[in-house]
């Protein structure tokens, strides 16, 4: 079909496509916040607030594991080629993070984006984060909506028993 190879490949680097997109979201010029009154730790890159550090970084980092690590599971279970939004899903994939939510990767990037607006006090880019998970969630849906035409009974049980991003305490 016409655009299917470039589909792919747009396809095999969405993801650091998005990541290049957050960072300069979180370094461009913006109204900085501060979250009380904290003193600055100093970087060669920027001045951060020692809160915000404490704050962010394990939020930021969680959320980058569990990305992460999502994304080594579905390699490892299905192979590459599986990630790539334009194949058609083999098998569905219950271990490791996905046993817990349906989309780890999308929880893992929206820990991290709120995590990294923390961090470097990015007013804009937190003011975002509604709509980036709505983002998010909706390609979850359409996602979601094609599994359950190929995979059918099989993928709508571990719908039902899996959490979509939230995970069940």
């Amino acid at each position: 079909k016409k655009g299917t190879k470039i589909g792919e490949i747009l396809g095999a680097f969405s993801g650091w496509m998005e990541l290049v997109f957050l960072i300069g979201f979180w370094v461009s010029p913006q109204p900085r916040f501060t979250i009380f009154s904290t003193p600055s730790l100093s970087v060669p890159f920027a001045n951060f607030p020692v809160l915000h550090l404490v704050i962010a970084l394990p939020i930021l980092l969680t959320g980058a594991g569990i990305a992460i690590w999502g994304l080594k599971v579905m390699s490892v279970e299905v192979g590459f080629r599986a990630i790539d939004t334009h194949s058609k899903p083999r098998k569905i994939v219950t271990s490791g993070p996905y046993s817990i939510v349906r989309h780890p990767q999308y929880l893992g990037a929206n820990l991290a984006h709120v995590g990294g607006s923390i961090l470097f006090s990015a007013s804009y880019a937190l003011l975002f984060t509604p709509i980036y998970v709505s983002c998010n969630y909706l390609i979850s849906w359409k996602e979601e909506k094609e599994l359950d035409k190929e995979l059918g009974e099989e993928y709508e049980k571990y719908r039902m028993g899996t959490p979509m991003f939230l995970p069940k305490f």
